[in-house]
């Protein structure tokens, strides 16, 4: 082997004393570059998250939005082939029943008898672990 041959077989093989020795004076020039500039290492990243968070955020919302809104005109598509639409409503798709409270009450006090009841005794908690032991 020729020394050309030598020095290329060396450099393919990384040693990881100099690869160890290089990464930390790197982190430690890191480091001192982020005292030196305390935005580069607080607030850039800061504001970088939250603008990326805000553009994140609007992005799924406007995705929301419109899932949303195809599925509004699914439905009234829908609505609209079952209910001969006109621009005021539905043509005799919807008819109200008038109703009144007086009415409503009558009804409720037919079901509903106020003046025969029964007392219930409740039993307590403790009462009722008793019972069971």
């Amino acid at each position: 082997m020729n020394m050309s041959e030598m020095t290329t077989e060396s450099a393919k093989k990384v040693d990881p004393v100099v690869s160890r020795a290089t990464i930390q004076h790197s982190a430690a020039r890191f480091k001192r570059w982020g005292r030196k500039y305390p935005f580069i290492r607080y607030g850039l990243p800061f504001i970088s998250l939250t603008v990326l968070g805000t553009v994140g955020l609007g992005h799924l919302l406007h995705g929301s939005k419109e899932v949303a809104k195809v599925k509004d005109d699914h439905e009234w598509e829908i609505i609209e082939t079952t209910k001969a639409l006109s621009r005021t409503g539905p043509v005799d798709g919807y008819k109200p029943k008038k109703i009144s409270l007086e009415e409503e009450l009558k009804a409720l006090q037919q079901k509903v008898d106020i003046n025969s009841y029964e007392y219930k005794r409740i039993p307590r908690p403790d009462e009722g672990n008793s019972s069971k032991k």
